[in-house]
Formats: C-alpha cells, sequence, structure tokens
C-alpha cells in the first residue's frame, strides 16, 4: 500500500507540474515570434546600472553633450550647418564631428572663464580676463578647422594639375569620363584623388555629372577648381566635347601655376628682409664695428 500512495502522489505531481507549465507557458510568444520580440527590445543607458557602464559613458559622455547644449545656446542660428561646411572643406577628419566640436567650444568656454577667474581673482581684472580667455577658447576650435581647410585647399591646388593631366589623357586615350575619374582617384596622391573618388560615388548613387561637380566647387573653394567646375557644367549642359574642354583647362592649369610660382618667387625678397634685419645685420654690426669700437673706449679711457 505504501508503494502505491507513493505513485499516486507522484502521478498527481506531475499532472500538476505539467498543467502549470501549460498555463504559464501558454501566456507568452514562442517561436520565430520570440525571437523577433528579443530582436525588437533595445538597451537604452538608463535600463543598465550605472556601475556597469565605463567611465567614458557615465561622466565624459554627458559633460560633452551639457557643453553642447550650452555652445548651441551661445552660437547663432546655422552654426551646425557652418561647422558642417567646414568639416567638409577641411576633409572630413576622422575625429572630427559636429557635435565634438561644439562640445569642445563649450568646454573651451568653461576652462577660460575659471582659468581667468583662478588668475584674476573676483575683481574686474579677473572678470575681464575671465571673459576674454572664455571667448578665446570659445572659437578656438572653429580658427583650427579653418586652418584645417586651408592647408587642404592648398594641397588640393598642388595636385589639381597633375590630376587633370591624367584625366585629359585617359579620355583623349578612350576611356569613358567616369573610368577616367577612376583612374585618377586611384593613382594621384593628395586631396585632391579623395575629391575626385566623391565626386565619382554621388555621381554613381544618382547626382547628375553637373550636381556632383557644382558640390566639388563648394567644398574647395578655389579659383582654379571654380574655373573648371563652371566649365565642365556648362560642357555638361551643351553637350560639347569633355576632352577638348579637359585639354582646354589642363593648359590654363599649368598657366596658373606658373605664374603662382611666380608670385611666390617674387615674395621671396620681401619676406627675407625681415630675418636680415633681426639676425644678420645685428651680428655683422658687432663683427665689424665691434672691434673698433672697443679700441675709440680705450683710446678714451687713458685720458
Amino acid at each position: 500500500m505504501t508503494y502505491l500512495y507513493v505513485g499516486l502522489g507522484l502521478v498527481i505531481t506531475s499532472i500538476l507540474v505539467g498543467a502549470f507549465v501549460l498555463v504559464t507557458g501558454s501566456t507568452g510568444v514562442t517561436g520565430v515570434a520570440k525571437s523577433l520580440s528579443l530582436i525588437d527590445q533595445t538597451v537604452s543607458a538608463r535600463s543598465v546600472a550605472k556601475a556597469d557602464l565605463p567611465a567614458r559613458d557615465r561622466l565624459v559622455e554627458p559633460f560633452f553633450r551639457s557643453m553642447r547644449r550650452l555652445a548651441v545656446g551661445l552660437s547663432p542660428s546655422g552654426t551646425t550647418e557652418r561647422l558642417a561646411r567646414m568639416l567638409d572643406r577641411a576633409g572630413n577628419p576622422p575625429l572630427w564631428t559636429v557635435e565634438r566640436i561644439l562640445g569642445l567650444k563649450g568646454a573651451g568656454l568653461l576652462l577660460g572663464m575659471a582659468l581667468g577667474l583662478l588668475y584674476g581673482g573676483l575683481s574686474l581684472r579677473g572678470l575681464l580676463l575671465a571673459g576674454a580667455l572664455g571667448a578665446l577658447l570659445f572659437h578656438a576650435p572653429d580658427l583650427m578647422l579653418y586652418n584645417a581647410s586651408l592647408r587642404r585647399q592648398q594641397e588640393t591646388a598642388k595636385g589639381l594639375a597633375e590630376a587633370l593631366d591624367m584625366l585629359t589623357v585617359c579620355v583623349e586615350a578612350g576611356q569613358g569620363f567616369s573610368a577616367a575619374l577612376l583612374q585618377v582617384a586611384r593613382n594621384v596622391e593628395g586631396p585632391i584623388a579623395g575629391e575626385f573618388a566623391r565626386v565619382l560615388s554621388e555621381i554613381q548613387i544618382g547626382k547628375s555629372r553637373g550636381e556632383a561637380f557644382s558640390a566639388l566647387g563648394e567644398r574647395v573653394p578655389l579659383p582654379e577648381v571654380k574655373n573648371f567646375v563652371t566649365a565642365l557644367v556648362q560642357a555638361d549642359r551643351l553637350g560639347l566635347p569633355i576632352a577638348t574642354v579637359l585639354r582646354e583647362q589642363t593648359s590654363t592649369m599649368r598657366l596658373v601655376r606658373r605664374q603662382k610660382a611666380e608670385e611666390q618667387a617674387q615674395k621671396v625678397t620681401v619676406k627675407i628682409i625681415f630675418p636680415l634685419v633681426i639676425c644678420i645685420f645685428p651680428v655683422l654690426f658687432i663683427v665689424i664695428i665691434g672691434p673698433g669700437a672697443i679700441r675709440i673706449i680705450d683710446s678714451f679711457s687713458r685720458f
């Protein structure tokens, strides 16, 4: 009888467990629907404990987010678009984004004001110094971005003549214009190769040739680039042969490059005056007049 009671108890227990599993399992989704629901669930920073987040997400990111809001509030309207255009002209450096630049502007403002107050104290001088340092560090990222864009434009101007030579040779050899752009992007060094590769990518995703080259003229605001872009856009609209236009632009680019080299050579005579006056002339005066001055002082000291 004992074994009978034990068996009945196990059977009843198994029935209860099976019923509980069926009841609890029928309320949720299963199979593919369950997998899709798990994919749709997103984990946010608030749902994770702060101790589980890295220090960058707990401290640095919230600080720069608040600094970004401060910089946006103090900047005039259209600052984000202006910074995006400047980043395009600077070649979009890997670590430079609009959000990071705005965060650096806000952090620079606070740092400059803190340094000014720390150095000048709570006085009129300290407040003026804090305002000046804060404004200087607030605009420092803009100056750095402007200098980076100027350097990139100079490098682009240096490689433009070589790129146009190769583009003209490829088109006159029978290649299509897109294939010639690809050859230039692969074989020419410098920022102009990246610009031509971007133009080719924009043409491939659906932009017209005129729109892609007009965007190139906006990213590289150099006179020779603007002339080249204007000639290509007009040739594309009027149906002129590209090879003829490229040949004319190449000869013009060589002339402009030679004139710029002559201009730089003419400026050397003016620039060399300052090192001569500041560094070389004083040494020459000491070497030439020094011994005579010592003898004159000797002669007058005997009387």
